[in-house]
């Protein structure tokens, strides 16, 4: 399993969107400056995430969330997730 999964840092309310096999695992790779493009940004909070069953899934899904470049897009995205049906 493959997870799209979108970080909000809690220093800049800024967000980061990746793909990883173990998303928990990449927050605290991200929050140990172990990530380039995050390092010295976090720490970071796992805000969103979706599996997909295979990597290239997941790459698709994060190129298209990434393609949106609207923060207020990802956050509708986030709240209608956490949103009760």
């Amino acid at each position: 399993m493959a997870a799209v999964y979108i970080l909000r840092s809690e220093y800049s309310g800024r967000f980061y969107i990746g793909c990883a096999e173990n998303p928990v695992e990449r927050l605290a790779e991200h929050n140990r400056g172990q990530t380039k493009s995050t390092s010295g940004r976090g720490p970071w909070q796992l805000v969103y995430r979706e599996q997909f069953s295979t990597l290239p899934e997941a790459l698709r899904r994060e190129r298209q969330l990434k393609s949106w470049k609207s923060h207020r897009s990802i956050q509708e995205l986030i709240e209608a997730e956490r949103a009760p049906a």
